[in-house]
């Protein structure tokens, strides 16, 4: 007997299992299923095998929730499991983690291989996407003519905005060829040059059927086309290298719609509520306006020339008082310088003065007559330059050389033809009279 250490089954069967789990740890595998158990503990029991052999899997409930398939015999899985020995029978098998169709594995996997590279090479920094035009006339989308997305944008659009032209460049979206045609239409799309914005769409499904979206050489022509494109494809949870590279993605068809097309219930309240500012400018403008004629025409009122011939006119009553009483103190202190003359004359009674003294009395009466007059024709002569004066600042003056003073119904001067509304009547003062008139046409 040698020094070797001695196992029991039990210890060998553990320290296989610690080798096997700390050696490999998570693997990928595909294969088939066969065997495949589901006893009512939840678990699922089944063997994964190949052309040359098999080994037996288990994947517990606690797993298989989250499963995306439910295994069939016969079918191919890809599988995500840790290597591991069931001790009590010493069986080598697997527990499996995650599972998944093989097919949809695969393409899952070249998928996640191109994102990444596609990544590293910078198709998805947000540097390079264009924005979507403010005001879009013209879209172009690129699907199939007959399928649910082009029906879901064309439905959106009629409803929010009936403007909008929609441009169909027609394209396989599903299949081999599908490639080939989405590249041809973005290609021709770009080259016409006549929409505002792109939509690359297609309704829903599996990863198979989306994974035209998923190529590589589209991802570099979506890349470097110079129109903005929206990437609409498949369900809200579907995201394909399409909607990575494209400049905007949309969730749906009908939400790419609304992306590039303006509500127009918010366009008629936004129009409402640009009325309404509007109205409330024009009030104030017009409250505006009309104190600022009310100050002017107050002002006017003061300085019209009429008022100012109501001043002088009083003016020259006070003067023409004043002149009245001048000369009635002048004919007073003659009459009085008579009566001295003659009282001296009286007294002293010379008979030889008398004719000299006669001749200077009517030479005094002459001289009081002569300052009368001319006392008279002074004031009369200032009073006429100012009446002239008058007449010459004086609106009557103005209209006898043929204008004419224009106002409206309500008293207001009018300066300018906009100030009339068409049809609106008006008063016009001529040097003869005054007379109305209806503004019939504007210039």
């Amino acid at each position: 007997m040698t020094n070797a250490a001695i196992f029991t089954v039990t210890q060998l069967n553990a320290e296989v299992r610690q080798v096997l789990e700390q050696g490999f740890g998570s693997i990928w595998l595909i294969g088939e299923i066969s065997n495949f158990a589901a006893p009512g503990s939840g678990h699922w029991y089944f063997t994964l095998k190949d052309e040359r052999a098999q080994i037996k899997g288990a994947m517990f409930r606690n797993a298989n929730q989250r499963a995306k398939v439910r295994p069939q015999h016969g079918m191919q899985v890809l599988v995500r499991a840790k290597l591991t020995v069931y001790e009590p029978r010493g069986d080598y098998q697997l527990i499996v983690e995650h599972m998944e169709d093989a097919g949809a594995g695969l393409l899952q996997q070249r998928y996640e291989q191109l994102k990444r590279k596609l990544h590293a090479e910078g198709l998805f920094a947000s540097e390079h996407k264009l924005p979507l035009p403010e005001k879009i006339q013209r879209v172009g989308v690129i699907t199939s003519p007959t399928g649910a997305a082009i029906r879901d944008i064309l439905a959106v659009l009629k409803r929010r905005d009936p403007q909008v032209e929609v441009i169909i460049y027609p394209s396989a979206v599903q299949g081999q060829a599908a490639v080939n045609d989405l590249l041809f239409a973005l290609q021709r799309a770009c080259a016409r040059d006549e929409v505002d914005v792109l939509i690359v769409t297609r309704g829903g499904g599996s990863l198979e059927d989306l994974w035209c979206f998923n190529d590589e050489q589209l991802a570099y022509a979506l890349h470097s086309c110079p129109l903005p494109v929206i990437s609409a494809v498949g369900h809200e949870v579907d995201f394909t290298i399409a909607d990575y590279v494209a400049d905007v993605r949309a969730p749906t068809p009908s939400a790419a719609a609304e992306l590039v097309s303006r509500d127009q219930r918010e366009t008629l309240q936004r129009l409402q509520q640009l009325e309404h500012r509007l109205q409330q400018y024009w009030q104030r403008q017009r409250s505006f306006t009309q104190q600022t004629l009310q100050h002017w025409l107050q002002r006017l009122q003061q300085q019209h020339p009429q008022r100012r011939l109501q001043l002088h006119s009083q003016r020259l009553d006070e003067l023409m008082v004043r002149a009245n009483h001048a000369i009635r103190r002048q004919q007073q202190y003659t009459q009085q310088r008579v009566v001295q003359q003659q009282q001296r004359l009286a007294s002293l009674h010379p008979q030889r003065q008398l004719p000299m003294l006669t001749q200077q009395v009517e030479r005094l009466q002459q001289r009081a007559a002569t300052a009368i007059k001319q006392t008279l024709t002074r004031y009369q002569q200032q009073q006429q330059n100012r009446i002239q004066n008058l007449q010459l600042v004086s609106p009557l003056q103005t209209i006898a050389r043929g204008y004419a003073v224009v106002r409206s119904e309500q008293g207001e001067l009018i300066r300018a033809p906009e100030q009339l509304a068409v049809g609106e009547t008006f008063s016009v003062k001529v040097a003869e009279g005054e007379f109305q008139a209806q503004k019939i046409a504007a210039k």
